[in-house]
């Protein structure tokens, strides 16, 4: 029977994999979009069914690595925290399935000037920033790593808030564009809810490593 450091490293690289599997998936969505690249946004909705699978096969691996070593302290945390940091994963992967949809059923390219505009490749390029930080984290237990991605939220959550008032603006000006502008909306609110997802998993990785519960916690930042 695998022993226990040996079929957690097992599960690490799963979640390492589950971690390339969404990071690839969320930058061909990103290209596609601006691009308006059919084809690609197509590779992603196809490659959905990976990441359906893997989920549940790291879902699985968690119960039964439960079931045969019975962990405590920071090993319990730790397959408690990949079960849900793969939840987490596996939802950034429906995002970029459900911008890369907005692509194959939109014929329409979308103006550049109005991605200028509301900011569009500066949140999408943050977004992927913070997946590669929390990836890093995760690979190396680094919970000063997770940290970081909360202050590159907020940037994520600034543009968020502001695209309504510019939405709102710009199409008063033209009104033709009101389709383009509510398109460009959803998707920087799918983004936005990136943002989120990853900072729940830089909170799951200082509770791994650290016993530091911040769910709920008003300060998510480094401790002083």
């Amino acid at each position: 029977m695998i022993n226990l450091d040996e079929h957690r490293e097992l599960l690490k690289q799963h979640g390492m994999e589950m971690f390339n599997l969404c990071r690839k998936q969320l930058k061909k969505s990103r290209e596609a979009f601006l691009n308006h690249d059919n084809d690609l946004a197509e590779d992603v909705l196809h490659s959905e069914n990976r990441v359906n699978s893997l989920d549940l096969r790291i879902d699985r691996d968690c119960e039964r690595f439960i079931a045969l070593h019975n962990p405590v302290a920071v090993d319990l945390r730790f397959v408690l925290a990949l079960r849900k940091i793969n939840f987490d994963l596996e939802r950034v992967g429906d995002h970029a399935y459900g911008i890369s949809k907005y692509i194959v059923e939109v014929d329409t390219p979308v103006d550049k000037k109005l991605l200028e505009k509301l900011r569009f490749e500066e949140m999408y390029e943050a977004g992927l920033s913070m997946l590669d930080d929390i990836q890093i984290a995760f690979r190396d237990e680094d919970a000063n790593k997770a940290r970081k991605v909360f202050k590159k939220d907020k940037l994520l959550n600034k543009i968020n808030l502001s695209a309504f008032g510019v939405i709102s603006k710009e199409v008063k000006k033209d009104p033709s564009l009101i389709e383009q502008y509510l398109l460009l909306f959803s998707v920087i609110k799918k983004i936005e809810r990136v943002g989120d997802l990853i900072t729940n998993i830089a909170e799951e990785i200082i509770f791994y490593m650290e016993a530091e519960v911040l769910k709920h916690s008003k300060k998510k930042g480094p401790k002083k």
